[in-house]
This record gives C-alpha cells, structure tokens and sequence, in this order.
C-alpha cells in the first residue's frame, strides 16, 4: 500500500522546514508567493490529503457534522439528510453520515467515533432499542452539540426537533371519521417508542372527541420498524386478523404506511372495496403512498424541513445565540395528504352531493 503524503514529505522535496509548508498552505502573509506557489504545485503533484483530526486539534473546529440515522433505506430519513446539508454546506460543514441499524451497542460505538474524530456536532434519531442515554450524555458532558430529531429521548436535555404526532394521528383519524367509519382499526409502532404512543394517544382522543366507543380489539401492537417486505407482511397479518373477527373495522389508521399498504393488497385480495366498506390512512407520507391503487392518505411529517430546523439549531448552539443556554424544542405541524384510500374522488363526492337533495 502507498504511504500517505506528508507536509515532512513536501518539505524534505523543497528543502524548507513542516512549518513553512504549514504556513504557506494557510497563506501566510509572511511566506512569499513564489513558496507559496511551490508549495501548492507540489500538494497538487503528490496529492497531499491534510489530517482533519490534526487539524481540528489545532484549530478546534473541524467543519464537520455527524449525523446518525437509524436506517439509510427510508425516504424519511433521505429527505431530512438533505434540509440538515442544505442549511450547513452554506456554512461550510460536510456531513458525516452513520447508520445505527437500529441497534444501541452500533449507536453508541458511532458516537465514540465521531466524537474521536473532533465532529463540530452530532444531530441524530435514536434507534428502536434505545431506552438509556448514557453515551448520549457524553457528547453534552463534551460540550459539542447534540440536536435529537423525529425519536427524541424524554430522559435527555438537549435541543430537539420532532413533527407532533399527536396531532397527526389526530387529524387521520379524524378524517376516517367525517368519512363515515365508526369502527376504526389502529396499527401501533411498539409502545415504548415515543412517537407511536403519541400516535396511540391521538388515535384514541380522536374516539373520545366524536363521542365513538374505543375496542381494544381493533388496536393491534407491533414492529414497524424494519425491513419494508417484513412490514408490508405485518400489515397484511395485522389486516387479515381483523376481518376473521364477527365485527370488523370500517377504517384503519396504520402507524406505518407501508403496513397500510399491506393492508390495502390484503383487502384487495379479498375484493373489499377501499374506501367503500374500509378506509384506510398511514403515517409519513412515503413515495410509495402516491403510487399505490388506490392512492394511500396519509400524514406528511415536513421531514426536510425538520432537517432545515436540526441543522439551525446546531448552527444557533456552536455560534452561542442561544446565550440563556436553554435547549429548544421544534415541533412541526403535519399535515393529511388525502387520497382514494379514504375518500371518494372530486367528481364522485359531487354527484354523492348532488343526489342527496
């Protein structure tokens, strides 16, 4: 293997000392331009690469910021990536990009990781395993920024930003309700996750509010979390489970839109029209929810502009504007993106009107 080269490596070639390498690469008013020029020909020649971590020891700022994803393969997390860099390559910052794969023990040797390798900042979503935040209270303890965004730990103080999900959950099911259903189904994430039981709480308010009874039997628990296939089949359990009971739902409200989808291929499979007898609504608002037939309605979480308000708020704590040293919490409104799966079409809804005069 070739070794790397070396600021010793270019100054031996042109017979002056590591320093006045150093200097002339941070154009240094006192190195004449003529070894300035020398300098920079010869980085070019023998492709010096300069060591960031060096660097960041010297100058305490490395200019880069570590973000931590509990999967890569989500669009939701693609989309938040983009508002975080949009905002900060702005400001000069690279993103260092890390997957946690939604396990602790990944999650915390990733942030020993970009700790030792002097990342101005961390801004990340916690894995579905994650219950203590120990290894999180080293980054504060470090004085670098830490912003937690979407799944944020209750037992941690630090600056968050999440979509309410609450309220998400609450206008879906709504919506489900002003369509008519009586009987509404609820997919839950696992309980011990936040945003699904703010999900769940919504879910339920939402009952309460239209004076409709609430079925434990139509509340059906599980992950989803995961591989889109294991999920998709989880939906389609959770579906076929439901309607081999007496009393089926009229609606279901999916935590999950791809578990809403298993959904929809199940009913489908069993020729039960959506949204006639069951309408259905998820949770994110995927691609995948414009494409399916019929079209899923579901809940659009503004997940780049929650990267946008992570990213401003790292860049608020690292130029101290937040001089009371209190840790802010964004919350994002989410709006119900409607479509077939829970509402009849335009032209329809019109001669529905029309006729019941």
């Amino acid at each position: 293997m070739k070794k790397k080269t070396t600021l010793a490596d270019i100054a031996k070639k042109l017979d002056v000392t590591t320093s006045t390498v150093s200097r002339a690469l941070k154009n240094h008013p006192k190195i004449s331009d003529a070894t300035k020029k020398a300098v920079g020909e010869l980085v070019e020649k023998m492709n010096y690469q300069p060591n960031n971590i060096a660097a960041a020891l010297q100058s305490g700022k490395s200019n880069i910021i570590g973000v931590i994803v509990p999967t890569s393969d989500r669009q939701f997390f693609a989309s938040v990536i983009r508002g975080i860099e949009e905002v900060v390559r702005k400001k000069g910052y690279n993103l260092i990009i890390c997957q946690s794969d939604e396990q602790t023990n990944k999650e915390e040797k990733i942030i020993d990781t970009l700790l030792r390798v002097q990342v101005d900042g961390i801004i990340a979503s916690v894995s579905k395993e994650t219950t203590h935040y120990s290894y999180f209270e080293k980054i504060i303890q470090q004085n670098v920024p830490l912003i937690l965004y979407d799944r944020v730990g209750e037992k941690i103080n630090t600056n968050t930003v999440i979509s309410n999900d609450y309220r998400g959950a609450y206008k879906a099911v709504s919506h489900l309700i002003d369509q008519g259903c009586s009987r509404i189904a609820h997919f839950s994430g696992l309980k011990h996750i936040k945003i699904y039981q703010e999900r769940l709480n919504g879910y339920l308010d939402a009952l309460k509010h239209h004076q409709l009874p609430v079925d434990e039997n139509l509340i059906i628990e599980s992950d989803l979390i995961g591989d889109t296939e294991i999920i998709l089949d989880a939906g389609s359990e959770m579906t076929t489970h439901l309607f081999e009971s007496e009393n089926p739902p009229d609606g279901i409200f999916s935590s999950s839109d791809f578990a809403a989808m298993g959904a929809i291929q199940t009913l489908k499979s069993k020729s039960i029209l959506i949204p006639d007898e069951v309408a259905i609504a998820g949770y994110s608002n995927d691609f995948s929810a414009s494409i399916i037939d019929p079209g899923l309605t579901s809940v659009d979480q503004h997940t780049k502009n929650m990267g946008n308000n992570a990213a401003n708020l790292f860049l608020d704590q690292i130029n101290n504007k937040n001089e009371t040293n209190e840790y802010k919490q964004i919350e994002i409104e989410p709006t119900l993106i409607i479509r077939a799966s829970s509402s009849v079409k335009p032209s329809e809804k019109k001669e529905a009107s029309s006729s019941s005069f």
